[in-house]
Parts: structure tokens; C-alpha cells; sequence
């Protein structure tokens, strides 16, 4: 889709989220810079998502596109082809965030020289995770990037070819290939994603009890069920 005046695009994927995905999409609804669309991208959800994301419809800067289930990535790269923002950016459907998130990175990003920004997390519970090389070890979150808080250049998006399907760590292999390939890669520090850890089905929680075969099992049964 050709980019626009528009200067947001939140792409929030989600599965089986009904619980609690209205506090993420209340989240955005609360932010002080009204410059965004949301772009809600249902990866195959057989609970009630579709009926607790229908009233905020009714809102003309947010769409709800379903689909059927093929993964994180594949929903965030679905929801990069449907945005029409300067930037993309991204929001789990477990997290949220705090009402000038996107205020405080706009006037940085419109200053036009970086072409992803990442960063900038409150972390609710553990604030480590699995190693995408070994789950057996952790590290902390505040050390790794965080595809919910990338703020992405449309440009740049379209360059890399979005996020690759990986089991684990997608974000972070988009984030250094952004790097090889040369871009302006910023981190900020301002804490207003908050970032929780304590949905069991999270991709982190299944990593660090069984690893990428845990996910890939996880996957697997996702699939099957929407099949």
C-alpha cells in the first residue's frame, strides 16, 4: 500500500488473545498523539477476539484483518503490507502502552535520520529471557531487541523484506540486518512500552521450558487446531 501523510502504523498481531487484548487496544486509544492508524492482524484466533475487537471498529483509524494462523512474523509482515505510515511500528497483544509513547519518539524520528528506533521498555515480572542461541541460559531483556518497541522506516521495512519467519528471535535477526545493511539504528531509554511476562503461551514462556522444539510443537498445534 503507498505510504500516506499518516505518520504511525501499529501493527498489533494477535492469537487467542481475547482476554486481554482490549487493554492493548485501549492503550492506543489512550495516547496523546493521534497521528496513527492501528492495524489489528488476527493470526487464526478460535476464542472471541473477533467479537471483543468489533466495537472498536466504529474508530476509522483502526482495522481488523484475519487471517489464518502462520506465525508472529508472518502476522507483523501481513500487517507492514496493509500500513500506510512513515513508520511502522509494533504491539504485542499481551503488552501496552503508556499514553505518550508515541509522542516521545516522534519529533526524533521526523528529524528524518534514523531509519529504526528501538528500546525504551517497563518490564512486568521477570525481566529475563531464553537465549535465542540456548534456552538453557538467560539474559536480560533490557540487553535484546525487542520487536514490540521497533519503530521501523517504511523504507527500511520494504529493503529487509519484514521479519523472517523464524521459531524464536525474529526481531532480533531483523534488527541486525538492519545493521548490515548499513541503517541508522537508535536505542532510547524512555521506559513507556510495558512489556509482560506473564502469559504462558508467549513465545519467551515456551522457549525457556522447551526451547525452539517447544515452539515449533506449540506452532504445529496452532495450525492443526485452525485446520
Amino acid at each position: 500500500m503507498p505510504p500516506s501523510s499518516l505518520f504511525f502504523s501499529i501493527v498489533l498481531p494477535t492469537f487467542n488473545r481475547a482476554h486481554i487484548v482490549p487493554r492493548a487496544i485501549e492503550s492506543v486509544l489512550g495516547q496523546t498523539c493521534t497521528d496513527w492508524e492501528l492495524i489489528i492482524v488476527d493470526d487464526g484466533s478460535t476464542d472471541d477476539t473477533r467479537t471483543l475487537v468489533s466495537p472498536y471498529l466504529a474508530d476509522e483509524r483502526i482495522t481488523y484483518s484475519p487471517d489464518t494462523n502462520q506465525g508472529a512474523a508472518r502476522a507483523r509482515n501481513r500487517g507492514i503490507a496493509l500500513s500506510r505510515g512513515a513508520f511502522i511500528t509494533f504491539l504485542d497483544s499481551d503488552d501496552e502502552y503508556l499514553p505518550d509513547h508515541l509522542e516521545l519518539r516522534r519529533s526524533k524520528l521526523a528529524a528524518g535520520d534514523i531509519d529504526l528506533m528501538h528500546g525504551g521498555l517497563e518490564v512486568i515480572g521477570d525481566d529475563s529471557v531464553a537465549d535465542m542461541f540456548d534456552n538453557t541460559k538467560r539474559i536480560p531483556i533490557s540487553q535484546c531487541f525487542v520487536g514490540g518497541t521497533f519503530f521501523l522506516k517504511r523504507e527500511l521495512a520494504e529493503k529487509l523484506g519484514g521479519f523472517r519467519d523464524l521459531p524464536y528471535g525474529d526481531d532480533s535477526d531483523l534488527a541486525q540486518r538492519a545493521i548490515e545493511a548499513g541503517a541508522h539504528v537508535l536505542k532510547v531509554d524512555w521506559p513507556t512500552y510495558r512489556y509482560y511476562r506473564d502469559q504462558p503461551d508467549s513465545l519467551c514462556s515456551i522457549a525457556e521450558r522447551s526451547g525452539v522444539e517447544g515452539i515449533l510443537a506449540y506452532r504445529k498445534s496452532s495450525i492443526t487446531s485452525n485446520g
